[in-house]
């Protein structure tokens, strides 16, 4: 039932999305060269990777040390404030590797570091919104994206469907969070957290989402702070979402 209404939604919006996408991709043309799509790959459901599409918002580097923030051109701006540059990701809907709601799809290099319990998040499709996004997006660490996520699928139905597309509509009017302090989201999941333990969830536990997250942001906690991410990670601001 929930795929039959991804593909209705999809349809949808392409009504609006396949000419809005074809300007968007002239002027990508124009101003950046191609190509046109950026490309990456993500890890979907239970594991599974494919590739997500982005269109591309950072012209290509003038020297090999140059870094990411000033790669990003005016237009490139404006599609990510509008999230504009994730109109191609209702292809991967289309292709059934993403749903229009779930936890953003991440990258390989982040999942090998999740728990068992954090790979819950896997458990479902990614989503091209989500619980995460419309409550701070990449305002927040990892460890609360984290945390919002597994809520989510523990919790999931059609009226918490209907309230994150509204919340959705809401974030995209009034944007914010696009990007985290240098496109990186602090507290990086480190595998430091134990197995799941297999403790069921109090009964009532599922009744209300959690406010706020009380876990602590990078160099604040009083334990010692996860380690550097791999170059690719943090080099790819493109992917920041």
């Amino acid at each position: 039932m929930k795929r039959g209404g991804d593909l209705v939604i999809t349809g949808l919006a392409g009504i609006v999305a396949i000419p809005l996408g074809l300007v968007i991709a002239l002027l990508i043309r124009r101003t950046m060269g191609g190509p046109v799509l950026f490309r990456q790959t993500r890890t979907g459901l239970h594991g599974e990777e494919f590739e997500i599409l982005k269109f591309r918002t950072m012209r290509d580097r003038r020297f090999p040390e140059e870094p990411d923030a000033p790669r990003i051109t005016r237009l490139g701006e404006l599609l990510r404030r509008t999230s504009l540059d994730e109109l191609p990701q209702l292809w991967n809907v289309a292709r059934g590797e993403m749903g229009v709601i779930g936890p953003r799809p991440t990258l390989p290099e982040q999942v090998v570091h999740y728990s068992r319990r954090q790979r819950g998040r896997l458990d479902v499709r990614p989503g091209l919104t989500g619980w995460a996004q419309v409550r701070g997006r990449n305002s927040i660490t990892w460890p609360e994206r984290i945390e919002l996520d597994l809520w989510y699928v523990h919790n999931r139905s059609l009226g918490l469907d209907l309230r994150i597309l509204l919340l959705t509509v809401k974030v995209l009017l009034r944007p914010a969070g696009i990007t985290a302090a240098g496109g990186v989201n602090p507290g990086f999941p480190a595998p430091t957290e134990p197995a799941d333990t297999g403790v069921p969830v109090a009964a009532g536990a599922a009744e209300q989402p959690p406010a706020v997250i009380g876990l602590p942001r990078q160099g604040t906690a009083s334990r010692p702070a996860p380690p550097v991410l791999p170059a690719p990670v943090h080099a790819a601001v493109e992917e920041a979402s």
